[in-house]
């Protein structure tokens, strides 16, 4: 069985890039847009990304705030979690250490 690959112009795939990128829209809503797979659309923006990584801007003051308040948030989220679960293991009478 011999398998057909697509191959995909410089412009297409930079096009493709591009509507990830400039759009915000995630890689598997493009890549099911344009009939890619979304693994191979990924490839290609992470290749972006690597290339034309100097070429991103430096944060700004609010969005490094907005950054350290989101990251704070999660962690206290993530901890929260973590107490729930504890707390729902011991209500029901499940314990860490269990006798056979």
């Amino acid at each position: 069985m011999s398998w057909k690959y697509r191959k995909f112009g410089p412009e297409f795939r930079d096009e493709a890039v591009r509507l990830v990128i400039e759009t915000s829209r995630s890689i598997t809503q493009v890549a099911r847009e344009l009939g890619l797979n979304e693994g191979t659309l990924g490839n290609w923006v992470n290749h972006y990304r690597v290339e034309h990584a100097e070429e991103e801007p430096p944060l700004t003051v609010e969005e490094r705030t907005r950054l350290r308040e989101a990251e704070r948030e999660l962690r206290e989220l993530r901890m929260e979690n973590e107490f729930l679960k504890k707390l729902r293991r011991t209500s029901l009478g499940i314990t860490g250490s269990r006798e056979i």
